[in-house]
């Protein structure tokens, strides 16, 4: 696969400072569902706190990703990282949680590449401690 091209400015569009308008890619779509602050047992991580919420929810989608084909950036396993990933969006119940999300991010994407994102606030999620899930969407090249 070729590099995703990101545009973070396209003409007449105020630019953007933590995504990127569009990313263009070519390759075979992957979709991780929203994930939540779970470890792998089930049990809740960082109840109330945003940061630990986030830093878990980000480890999920790391792991997802690995479990899909990817590019030679990925893991060691062969599978799709975050460099392959092109949009990622944020459901929060509230938008106070937002930095917490990018400083998580920010550990796993560097500004360079950041991905397409729409962050919105909800009432509410599945479970009342659950403050934030998170879903994406990569592009891997072929296998």
């Amino acid at each position: 696969m070729s590099e995703p091209t990101r545009i973070t400015a396209p003409a007449g569009v105020f630019p953007a400072a933590q995504y990127s308008h569009v990313v263009m890619a070519t390759g075979r779509l992957v979709a991780v569902s929203g994930q939540l602050p779970l470890d792998e047992e089930g049990g809740i991580v960082g109840e109330g706190d945003a940061a630990a919420q986030a830093r878990q929810v980000f480890e999920n989608l790391r792991r997802c990703l690995a479990a899909a084909g990817g590019t030679s950036h990925a893991s060691s396993s062969g599978g799709a990282g975050f460099d392959d990933v092109v949009k990622l969006t944020y459901f929060v119940t509230d938008t106070a949680h937002l930095p917490a999300i990018r400083a998580a991010r920010a550990a796993h994407i560097p500004d360079d590449r950041l991905p397409a994102s729409s962050a919105v606030q909800v009432a509410a999620l599945v479970r009342p401690e659950f403050l934030m899930e998170i879903e994406a969407l990569a592009v891997v090249g072929e296998q």
